[in-house]
C-alpha cells in the first residue's frame, strides 16, 4: 500500500483542494482519509466531503469535533477522548486500497491525540510519503523551511511542495517565492494550484489538474531579474 500524508505550513493554505488534486492525479481506487475533522457540527460536510465532491473518490473521516480548534484542544474542551496515533495508523493500514492519501489538520506538529501524538508521528509510523502544501506569499519561505527541517529531523524526506492557492495577480513576493521555495528547501515543486478553484465542478476540476502539476512550465515563463540601468 502506498500512503501519502498531506500536511501544510499552517491553516488555510489549501490542503483540502491540494488533497483532492492529488487524489485525481492518483486515479481510480485511491482512498482519502481525514483522521480528525474539527469545526463541524452534526452532519455538516467537512473537508473529506469536499474532497469527495471534487475528486469523486472514496473518503473516510475517523473523528469529528465541533470546535474550530486543534484536535487535541477541541477534544479536551468537549471532554472526549481521541484515538492514539498508533490506532489511526492501524486503521489506515486496514483500508482496502492501493493508495491512501491522509489529509492532516493544520500543520505538521498539530496534536492529533491526547498523548502529544502529531501528524509527524503518524507519517513516521506509516512510513508515508509527505507532501507539504505551502502559501504563495510573504513569509512562506520561513514556514516551509521550518516544516521541511522538522521532517528531516525525523528522517523523513518530503516528496514535494504544492502551492495551494496561487493568486490571479501575483506580486513580486509570489513570483520570487515560486523560484525560491524549491531552491531554499531542496524539495521539488510538484504543483501550483490557482486560488478559487474549489468552486469548480468535478469535471472541470479533474480536467485542470494536469496543468497544475506542470510547475516547470510556469517556471520557464518567469521573467529574469530586472536589469540595472547603467550608472546605478
Amino acid at each position: 500500500m502506498r500512503i501519502t500524508v498531506v500536511t501544510g505550513t499552517g491553516t488555510g493554505v489549501g490542503k483540502t483542494v491540494a488533497t483532492a488534486a492529488l487524489a485525481v492525479r492518483s486515479g481510480p481506487g485511491v482512498v482519502v482519509v481525514k483522521p480528525v475533522q474539527t469545526g463541524v457540527l452534526g452532519d455538516e460536510p467537512g473537508d473529506a466531503e469536499e474532497v469527495r465532491r471534487l475528486a469523486r473518490c472514496e473518503v473516510t473521516e475517523f473523528v469529528r469535533l465541533a470546535d474550530p480548534l486543534a484536535p487535541e484542544t477541541a477534544a479536551r474542551r468537549a471532554g472526549v477522548s481521541l484515538p492514539t496515533v498508533a490506532e489511526h495508523a492501524a486503521r489506515i493500514r486496514s483500508l482496502d486500497s492501493g493508495h491512501v492519501i491522509v489529509e492532516g489538520a493544520g500543520g505538521l506538529l498539530v496534536r492529533l491525540d491526547l498523548s502529544g501524538g502529531t501528524l509527524l508521528d503518524l507519517a513516521s509510523e506509516l512510513s508515508a510519503e509527505v507532501v507539504i502544501v505551502v502559501d504563495a506569499g510573504l513569509g512562506t519561505l520561513n514556514h516551509t523551511e521550518l516544516t521541511v527541517a522538522a521532517l528531516r529531523a525525523r528522517g523523513v524526506e518530503p516528496s514535494g511542495l504544492v502551492i495551494g492557492a496561487w493568486p490571479a495577480a501575483p506580486g513580486l513576493a509570489e513570483e520570487c517565492n515560486l523560484l525560491d521555495l524549491p531552491r531554499v528547501t531542496g524539495v521539488p515543486l510538484l504543483a501550483t494550484i490557482p486560488e478559487d478553484v474549489a468552486g469548480h465542478g468535478p469535471d472541470a476540476f479533474a480536467a485542470a489538474v494536469p496543468e497544475w502539476f506542470s510547475p516547470s512550465d510556469r517556471l520557464r515563463r518567469q521573467p529574469g531579474p530586472p536589469r540595472r540601468r547603467p550608472g546605478r
